[in-house]
């Protein structure tokens, strides 16, 4: 499947391996409040030590290298970089560019997102992504750590996911902060898509030789019967699923079928924010995962059909390789300036246990199989298609779920910290060994 200057690679986010919650200078972020809530987090977990990435990071960079990948995603912790002033903390900082000079002497490129949902709380206390000035913070952040890393990265991406940072962290509770207001996730969506507006003036600034983009949860949705009502309630689901983020990015307005599904949620928008948002980007990052079945319910809404007898992973999202190819079809339908794609995650979680030093993730390996060559499909149809991270590298923290949900090639145990590379890991590697041999060979 891979074409001259196609990008393999793994990825990670900071909170869910880092640890070293409280080391070097490092600030309280809003995923360290929200564990510390009684009930939001199974068996009261958290990320104080996580895979201790802080500390073994260089050990975690020869994984990747014995991987064979082409580059490695991870996230940068701003309660790590920056004081409550917004100064610099060069011990944060210092991390980071000990991370970069690692994977460089690897010869792995650095894809880097700025941020993956770990909030400094001090700016959470001034009203967090309600806050409009976050925004301008975010793009503070984002300068200082373009200036200070400039050189050293392949692309950068601005935000992760903003759909579950503002509506599962807004909108209905379940990632932090904790809010369960939809009024609330939309205006926090707002001021998300404000900061990566705000921010790519500065990364392009900084470090003109990077990329510059964005990443996004998308999924397909399916109706349940081939009515007019199902198929309606199709076209709500990518409202609510897809078009909330790209529609902004792509097209600079919001879709307004969101406002018929959500009566009376609009965000407040002030004049220039949408010009901001859509400002052209080098690439866009897709995560992607399983689709969804929907049928209609009521007038403007939708609800999800969980149908039985289909594969599922432990998340119990069903395994539909066909929807990533259909997916990304659809955008380069929808959008004519559909930037170059990413597959930034792509991944699943299963019951895997170590035996006699091994770990047989057959499942895992057959998804990313499948999701290779719905991926190659797509590419063979025009979709520009330039790279695949699997998610995850390691097993980690999974948010809301704790470590009960392991979604890495490479198997943790989180009492004694060790790594053991999963069979889907092997296979990887064997994939990739095989590609540079045949790129090895004259033609």
């Amino acid at each position: 499947m891979r074409r001259r200057g196609f990008v393999f690679g793994a990825g990670t986010s900071s909170y869910q391996i880092e640890g070293a919650a409280h080391e070097d200078g490092r600030l309280p972020s809003i995923w360290d409040t929200f564990c510390a809530v009684p009930g939001k987090v199974a068996r009261a977990e958290n990320g104080d030590v996580a895979c201790d990435h802080y500390h073994r990071w260089s050990d975690d960079l020869d994984l990747l290298q014995a991987l064979g990948v082409d580059a490695y995603r991870f996230s940068i912790a701003w309660p790590r970089v920056m004081d409550e002033a917004g100064r610099p903390n060069p011990r944060g900082i210092d991390f980071y560019k000990r991370l970069l000079d690692g994977l460089a002497e690897r010869g792995l490129r650095a894809f880097v997102t700025l941020y993956h949902w770990d909030l400094p709380q001090h700016l959470e206390d001034k009203g967090g992504w309600l806050n409009r000035e976050t925004a301008w913070r975010f793009a503070d952040y984002a300068d200082l750590m373009s200036r200070e890393l400039a050189g050293r990265v392949e692309a950068w991406a601005t935000h992760n996911e903003p759909w579950c940072a503002a509506y599962l962290g807004y909108g209905n509770g379940h990632h932090a902060p904790g809010y369960d207001q939809l009024r609330w996730g939309t205006q926090a969506m707002h001021h998300l898509l404000l900061g990566h507006g705000l921010a790519l003036p500065a990364l392009r600034a900084n470090d003109p030789a990077a990329q510059a983009g964005i990443v996004a949860n998308v999924g397909p949705a399916y109706p349940d019967s081939d009515t007019p009502a199902d198929h309606a309630a199709v076209d709500l689901y990518d409202a609510y699923q897809n078009r909330w983020v790209l529609d902004p990015l792509l097209k600079g307005q919001y879709p307004e079928a969101l406002w018929r599904y959500w009566k009376g949620c609009e965000p407040l928008v002030l004049p220039g924010d949408m010009e901001a948002i859509a400002r052209p980007i080098d690439y866009l990052g897709l995560n992607f995962y399983s689709r969804a079945v929907v049928r209609a319910s009521g007038d403007d809404s939708f609800e999800w059909v969980h149908r039985p007898d289909v594969e599922r992973t432990t998340m119990d999202w069903e395994v539909y390789p066909q929807g990533l190819q259909d997916i990304l079809e659809a955008f380069q339908r929808r959008y004519p300036n559909l930037p170059p794609i990413y597959i930034t995650e792509n991944g699943m979680s299963s019951a895997d246990e170590l035996r006699d030093g091994q770990v047989d993730d057959v499942q895992r390996q057959s998804y990313i199989k499948r999701h290779f060559a719905a991926c190659s499909r797509a590419m063979v149809n025009g979709v520009d298609v330039r790279g695949y991270f699997i998610w995850s590298l390691m097993d980690n923290f999974e948010w809301a779920f704790g470590y009960e949900r392991r979604f890495g090639i490479v198997h943790v145990d989180f009492e004694t910290q060790k790594r053991t590379p999963k069979r889907s890991a092997l296979a990887y590697a064997a994939f990739l060994h095989q590609r540079a041999l045949a790129e090895a060979v004259p033609l």
